[in-house]
Order: C-alpha cells, then structure tokens, then sequence
C-alpha cells in the first residue's frame, strides 16, 4: 500500500506525462490514475501496469532517470543473489528483490518506488541503508519465484511455529483456493503449490519425495519442469502429502498400495478438477495431480491447418462406420476425439461414450465411467449402449478384442464410432487391430480413417529467433521452401519462462482406408507396403505435417524432430 501523501496530484501528473511521453495512450492513462475501477490496486503504478496504459520497460526506465535511481532490464540469475537477508513473506508481498549486499548498502529491486510502507518494513528488518533499482515487474516475478520458490512465505511462517499444519475443514466437498487468504498453514502451502500449476497452465503436478527431500516438478506444453520449492520443506514433506491425501479423500494411513481420488478445486470462480493418484516408492510415497479445467473443445483451439480440419470435418460427417485416433499417451487423443464429439453434439443426434475416466463432461452427451471392480468394462458397457438406440458411440480405448469385435458391429450396423488405439503411426492401427484378431475383412470393411497425432509447442512470438542451421537441415532433407522464408528456433524470455515455447498444436496424420488400401489389409500386407500405399494414396506422414508449421513460423524444427522420430521408421524401409 502507498503512503496517501505520495498519491498527490503534482505526483500523478507527473506520473501521466511519463506514461504518455513512452508511448502511452492519453485516454487510457487518465483513467488508470484518475478513474481506476473499483477494486484496482491502490498504487498508481501497479494501476498503469495492470491497464497495460504504457509500455513497461520504456515506462520504467524513464520513471529511474526522472527519480534518479539504478535502471535494470535484466536482473541476474537468482542464484547469484543474496537470498537469505531479506525473509520471503516481505520479498513476495511487496515483490522486492535484494540485488546487492556490502555490508553498508542493501540494493532492492522493484518496480514501484513510492510504497514506502514496505520499504519502512525492510528497515526493520535490516541494519543496512537501503538504495532502490527499478526493473519491469515481470521480471521481478519471475526472479522472486526461482530465489524463494512456491509457498516461501507460507513455509517461513510455519517454520515460526506461528499456524497449526492443518484446519478443521479438511474434509469439505470443494476446496476454494483464496488467494487473499493470510493464514500460513499446510493448506494454504499445498493451495500455492495448486494456483502456481494452474498460473503455469500445467496439466500434471507431480511430488516426489527423494531421499529426505521434495521435489515438485509440473508437466507444461508435455515437459516437465522442476520448480523452484524452498529448501526446508523437507522438514514437512509428510504433512505436504498427507495433505493432499487427505483433500483426495484418500486413506492417508495406507502407504503401501497405490490409491486414486479426486480433487474437486475453486479458483477465481472456475471449477477445477484434480485427478490424484499416489505410488508406494522406496523413499516414499509419490504423488501426481492431472488438472482438468473447464475447457472449451472447438476446431481453431486444435491448430489444424485448413486442409487437414477440411479433410477431419468431412470424414466426422459420415453416418456410420469407425474412426481412430491413434498415438502414445499424452498426445492429445482424448482432446480430439471430444472436439470432434461437441462438432457433432445436436439435438437430433444420441451421443454417448465410455471412458476410463470421464476427464471432461460434455453437456448433452450421456457419458458413462467404467468400474472395472463391478464388472463394468468397455465391451460390457458397450452391449448395453446398443440397446439404447445411440447415433454416435465414443470408446475411450480399444484394448480387447471383444471390445473392437462389438465396436466393428457397432459401425457395421449403422452407427459412427470413435475410439483410439497406442501405436506409432496410423498404418500401425491396422496391424494392432489385427493382432488383436480382428479379421482383415472386418478392418477394411468396418474402419473409415487411421488417424495419427501428435502435438508440438508453438515457438514463444516475442523471443523467437532465426535459425540458419535449421534452414539448412530442411534444405538437405530436401524440403522447399519459398523464397524469403524465415526458420525460427526457440530462445528464452519471461514470458516463456525461459523454454522458447508457448502452448502447443496437434499434428495429424490421416490415412484413409481406399479401396486399394481395403484390398493390401485383406491380404495382410506388411505395414511398410500399407504405408508406401496410404502415401499414394494421399496420406501425408506426420514429419512432413511438421515441417509446414516449421515454415510458417509455428514451431521449431528441433520440436518436430523430437515428436516424430517413432514414425520415421516405416518410410525408411
């Protein structure tokens, strides 16, 4: 909070030529000093920042030279910093980060020169006098969170002895993650841990204790990242998990079995739904969080390019027969075949599906769990739906023969049908299905479209940078490329948190059963003919799908080489 005598007027005029004289718009400006909404922050500074009034950095810089203080674009690596002098609750309630200490100078970084209250705080703390830089506050974030790590401040606190590790409502159906919430408990450690995840949009959260120690690492855009934890959680590490056992409705006694539950969460009024599962370990018990939001599943959240969502709509329209998704875990099978389903979610359309879990629910569309501890299994679930007079049927996996035999009827009778299979590439669900024992007849006859996905990261827009070597590698594979075409490749920034990336988008490779491809499956041809045949036929292979996102700037040519190289095989041969 800003001391009310430096929120005067001859400060905020001030305030509003510097905005405006670095590039500032004179309408927005004038209403995030002088007619901010209600609830906005109280500093004028963090107002223009927040209204995006001025461009940051030139904003800053101007605002130093004006107040003659030391201007910092980039502030070092957090591990070159002088963590220890300043206690984390201060440092991240006021977003101060300590640059420099020699004995006599203590110099802070922040991005608000006028709060006064917490530089009275520090003083308090500190028997040093105190200079002050200014540095953009995305920055000082960032910065904040690899010196300190997730939920310093509440663990300080802990560590103080100041709150109980747990509260009386443990047990409530749904756990509301209030961010104005100052109690320091395990709760509130474990709720940080959470609102950091869904801050990041990470999908997993996995803790892992090793040897007496935690580490936490969140799964974004498919990879995993360590993050930055305080180095005493170890001191709690079983209070951290009982916790998350006890949220999950979990038997927080049994350590030796694995267990699944469900977390249901509330942040900033959206629901938020956690997938927990613990595994007996040797240094412990882990735990990993899947996080399912409230997500929106449309063709353009997909990233398809206009031929392949062209070609995916057309075969979608069918009336009957089954199409497959096929791919390894995480490859964004299930988000596909959900999309597909909500394109075709009308009222004179019966939709239902059988899935293992029920990871999003769709409106409309009857959706059924199957608890293979009564008996409910796909193929049996699967009997009962045809008897209940569906149009589309989704099968969340085809893992049987007696499964895909019902689905084959299924399709064959009239019925569209989605399911996905765990292979390679597309051909190879003709192969795996035919282990299975399907017949060859069947495949060709019953199945309408292979389709294989994958999904890569989208090159971060605002640190990307021209990749001369990638040029060259797509030239030598032999890959046009128009002239004056730029390659780019990953670099780092905040904004990305260093990766070069920003979201993902789906690469598909669709392999159409031909009637000359009926005709290879019925003679059991080996999958390198199938493929060579599917390629003629117009299928094209999920490197060459990357390689025009590589060209029209989407993503990097190192991100297509790590997704693909499963299914380079069968074209080599």
């Amino acid at each position: 909070m800003n001391d009310p005598a430096f929120d005067s007027p001859p400060l905020m005029e001030m305030l509003a030529d510097l905005a405006i004289s670095t590039g500032g718009e004179p309408a927005t400006v004038e209403r995030a000093l002088f007619q901010p909404p209600e609830g906005a922050s109280l500093s004028p500074i963090h107002r223009l920042l927040d209204a995006s009034a001025t461009e940051e950095n030139s904003f800053l810089a101007a605002l130093a030279a004006r107040l003659n203080l030391l201007w910092i674009e980039a502030l070092p690596e957090a591990q070159s910093l002088p963590q220890s002098i300043l206690p984390a609750r201060i440092a991240l309630r006021h977003l101060l980060v300590p640059i420099e200490d020699n004995g006599i100078f203590l110099t802070i970084a922040c991005c608000d020169p006028f709060n006064h209250s917490a530089r009275a705080i520090v003083s308090q703390h500190i028997d040093r006098r105190i200079r002050l830089a200014l540095t953009p506050r995305l920055g000082l974030v960032a910065t904040l969170r690899a010196l300190y790590g997730v939920g310093a401040d509440t663990l300080e606190q802990l560590m103080e002895g100041r709150e109980g590790e747990t509260s009386s409502n443990d047990e409530e159906a749904v756990n509301v993650i209030d961010e104005d919430d100052d109690e320091a408990s395990v709760m509130k450690f474990v709720n940080q841990i959470l609102r950091e995840a869904l801050k990041q949009r990470a999908t997993d959260i996995h803790v892992e204790p090793i040897a007496d120690q935690l580490t936490i690492r969140y799964r974004i855009d498919g990879v995993l990242r360590e993050t930055p934890i305080p180095a005493n959680i170890r001191i709690l590490r079983d209070s951290v998990i009982s916790r998350i056992k006890i949220m999950a409705n979990l038997d927080i006694a049994e350590k030796r079995l694995p267990q699944d539950g469900r977390i249901p969460l509330e942040l900033a009024g959206q629901a938020i739904d956690v997938r927990v599962a613990t595994i007996p370990s040797v240094s412990g018990e882990t735990i990993s969080l899947r996080l399912l939001g409230q997500e929106i599943f449309d063709f353009p959240r997909l990233g398809l390019d206009h031929k392949s969502e062209s070609v995916i709509r057309d075969l979608i329209a069918m009336p009957n027969g089954i199409i497959l998704v096929t791919g390894p875990t995480g490859c964004g099978k299930s988000t596909s075949l959900y999309t597909f389903l909500s394109s075709l979610n009308t009222k004179d359309r019966r939709i239902v599906t059988i899935e293992d879990p029920v990871e999003h629910k769709l409106p409309g569309v009857v959706q059924i769990a199957v608890r293979s501890e009564i008996g409910l299994s796909f193929a049996r679930a699967l009997r009962a739906i045809l008897r209940g007079d569906p149009n589309v049927i989704m099968i969340g996996e085809m893992r049987d023969f007696e499964t895909a035999e019902i689905a084959i009827r299924a399709s064959l009778t009239g019925h569209l049908v989605f399911s996905t299979l765990h292979t390679n590439d597309s051909v190879g669900g003709i192969t795996r299905l035919i282990d299975m024992g399907v017949e060859p007849f069947l495949v060709g006859t019953a199945v309408r479209v292979f389709i294989a996905q994958r999904l890569v990261r989208r090159l971060c827009p605002q640190c990307r940078k021209k990749d001369d070597v990638g040029t060259s590698f797509l030239h030598k594979e032999g890959i046009p490329i128009p002239e004056g075409t730029v390659i780019y490749k990953p670099n780092g920034c905040r904004q990305c948190h260093n990766t070069g990336y920003v979201g993902r988008i789906a690469l598909f490779e669709i392999c159409r059963i031909t009637t000359r491809m009926q005709e290879l499956v019925q003679a059991k041809a080996p999958a390198s003919a199938l493929k060579r045949i599917a390629m003629e036929e117009g299928l094209v292979p999920l490197r060459l799908q990357g390689w025009s996102r590589v060209i029209d700037g989407t993503t990097s040519v190192e991100e297509v080489l790590r997704v693909t190289l499963a299914e380079i095989a069968a074209i080599d041969e």
